[in-house]
């Protein structure tokens, strides 16, 4: 009975709510020179060969001559930007384009989903696939009218073979975000409506939780980050709520990780882009800073990705002053 008491003493001492232990792997720049001033929106995937990352580049945001670019991490080193997708229309005419996203289907071919047009209120969706791993790349195929891809963060495949696109739309003045659906394989394109109820969101991304239930993160006008429910799969969704969690109204992006932990990053400040840091939560309704990645009197970091690798490492890249993309691997251990 004594020692009953002990151990029940000992217990009592211990934290219930420690932090989880973050431990930085790798941290730097994609790249040092590049044939482009600006950079915006990158995105991840793991591939065979390594880490790839995409992001679009150019003079300035929305300038025609802005291109979509890859690049390789393999081997501790990342490989010079490569340009793989471009607005040209003509010889005398091309779009900028936007938004790059990144997904591989279970057979193993990539897709690089991406926008073109003049800015986000008349763009298109476009996507390229590639069958050895990003190295060469299949012409534009235009994704049906009414439809757009995933128009920041990563597409997300069910179980039951459905893939998942977070989307979003910005037709005159007003915001929305919404969900597509098709096979794994892009065919079958469909939407699902979400009511946004007083918000105005776009840019979401997906978590997911036992028993069919999903999660939608979003970006808003309203100085929170939304969120929204689906407990069937992704066919229907509630209304979108406040987090609670005080935004800066732009991009975010979250990963459900193996042992079932949700992974945010975003901006946590209300004006600026100079912090940004990495959230947890065991439920998506409770989050708690576990990182963070950049606090600078000045600066943008922002429009992050995340993923988890099959090694359970964590990997996030960011845009670092409109000049160059910023990558950061680590582990997270509870």
């Amino acid at each position: 009975m004594k020692s009953l008491l002990f151990i029940l003493a000992l217990m009592s001492f211990v934290p219930k709510n420690e932090k989880p232990k973050v431990k930085i792997l790798a941290s730097g720049f994609i790249y040092e020179k590049a044939p482009f001033p600006s950079c915006h929106a990158s995105t991840l995937v793991e591939t065979d060969r390594g880490i790839m990352a995409s992001w679009f580049g150019g003079t300035y945001e929305r300038h025609p001559d802005v291109s979509i670019y890859t690049s390789l991490l393999a081997e501790g080193k990342w490989s010079a930007p490569q340009m793989v997708a471009d607005g040209v229309e003509n010889k005398d005419f091309r779009n900028p384009t936007w938004n790059p996203v990144l997904y591989q289907n279970p057979d193993g071919q990539l897709v690089l989903f991406y926008k073109e047009g003049p800015n986000p209120r008349e763009w298109w969706g476009l996507y390229k696939t590639s069958d050895d791993e990003g190295m060469t790349w299949s012409e534009e195929v235009q994704i049906p009218p009414g439809m757009l891809g995933p128009v920041k963060n990563k597409a997300v495949l069910l179980a039951n073979g459905t893939l998942l696109h977070p989307s979003s739309f910005e037709t005159n003045g007003i915001w929305s975000m919404h969900v597509e659906t098709t096979t794994a394989d892009i065919q079958n394109w469909n939407k699902t409506e979400i009511d946004n109820g007083e918000f105005h969101a776009i840019q979401p991304t997906i978590l997911t939780y036992a028993d069919d239930k999903l999660q939608m993160l979003a970006r808003t006008q309203e100085g929170v980050i939304g969120s929204t429910w689906s407990s069937d799969g992704g066919k229907s969704w509630t209304k979108v709520e406040s987090t609670g969690l005080i935004h800066n109204n732009s991009g975010i992006d979250a990963v459900t990780l193996k042992n079932g932990m949700q992974l945010l990053l975003c901006n946590p400040i209300k004006n600026g882009r100079n912090k940004l840091s990495l959230f947890m939560s065991t439920d998506g309704e409770n989050w708690d800073e576990i990182y963070v990645l950049e606090d600078q009197p000045e600066g943008e970091f922002s429009y992050p990705a995340i993923i988890q690798a099959q090694d359970g490492s964590v990997h996030m890249t960011y845009t670092y002053n409109r000049e160059k993309i910023k990558y950061v691997a680590l582990t997270v251990e509870q």
